[in-house]
């Protein structure tokens, strides 16, 4: 599920966190580490089970109205299209998304149902469900897409739901991207001939995740040395005004050129000019840029560099 940019600005959120805190706590910096990353597959799962949730209360009103004294024709015989959607069922009847959710203890949207009734009545509303629902048939593909029609155009974008996630958890906000890219891809790689929806691994493999606690440990167990590498080397910035995110930055970047051989400095740089264009002032890229670039030269130069492999410069 993460890409290795997320991973990075993991570290980075969680370095500035303990910079915030005045805190140099290197155990209790990397357990909020990998609690910070943990709780981005309860995050996935959170977004995901939001799709079942709402078929299951349409079930509910459905069965309720049926059952009413005075019920109408339409609702003794209702449309069930809606509920019988092929990838609704498949979501509903996945062992992997069940598991996950009962072993996590997840109740969020048990205990605040009227954000799920409120998701319904949006779909219910929405030109989108009225073509679905007049289609007499569909076929599995129709199917699928409906799905992630709702999920990309309602549920995603929605900002109740932005304000509950950014409640909960305040680091949701940055995750929520790479979930919903996640969610949106799961969903249109399924088929007719699968019977559930696989939750994805944490991280691509091993190095991976070893490469999140040793960008930490790195970074922080060598400050002063890294910080010494750009501070001489800013003549037309002053120091103070230099945001903090642009230092943690710096350190992590030079971390990563000085210390993990198999990674090309070229992608090193450009994976934090991304960051620091989010996460940063406006002028803060052209900044990291000027400095990251003299100082990987000047290594170069010095053969500090220690790299494994062609074109890894």
């Amino acid at each position: 599920m993460l890409n290795r940019r997320h991973i990075r600005i993991k570290v980075m959120q969680t370095l500035y966190a303990m910079q915030q805190n005045n805190s140099d706590q290197i155990q209790s910096g990397e357990k909020f580490l990998i609690h910070s990353v943990e709780n981005i597959r309860e995050l996935y799962l959170l977004m995901l089970t939001a799709l079942i949730e709402i078929k299951r209360k349409e079930e509910e009103y459905i069965s309720i109205s049926q059952k009413k004294h005075l019920a109408t024709i339409e609702e003794r015989n209702p449309n069930t299209k809606f509920i019988s959607n092929r990838i609704l069922n498949l979501l509903q009847n996945s062992v992997s998304i069940s598991t996950k959710t009962e072993e996590m203890g997840m109740k969020q949207w048990q205990i605040h149902d009227n954000y799920i009734v409120m998701l319904l009545n949006k779909i219910k509303a929405s030109d989108l469900y009225k073509k679905y629902m007049n289609q007499k048939d569909s076929s599995f593909s129709e199917d699928k897409q409906f799905v992630i029609d709702v999920f990309t155009t309602i549920i995603a974008p929605d900002e109740k739901i932005y304000s509950f996630l950014e409640d909960s958890r305040l680091t949701w906000l940055d995750d929520l991207p790479l979930v919903n890219t996640m969610i949106q891809k799961q969903l249109r790689q399924l088929r007719d001939t699968d019977d559930q929806l696989l939750v994805p691994k944490l991280y691509k493999d091993v190095e991976d995740k070893d490469f999140a606690i040793n960008l930490y440990r790195k970074t922080i167990l060598n400050y002063k040395e890294l910080t010494n590498e750009f501070q001489n080397k800013t003549p037309n910035w002053d120091p103070e005004r230099i945001a903090e995110i642009d230092t943690i930055i710096l350190r992590m970047a030079i971390c990563e050129i000085l210390k993990f051989s198999s990674i090309p400095v070229k992608v090193t740089i450009n994976e934090y000019l991304e960051i620091a264009k989010e996460y940063s002032t406006p002028k803060s890229s052209i900044f990291i840029n000027g400095i990251l670039d003299n100082i990987s030269k000047n290594y170069e130069k010095e053969g500090k560099l220690n790299k494994i492999g062609k074109g890894l410069l």
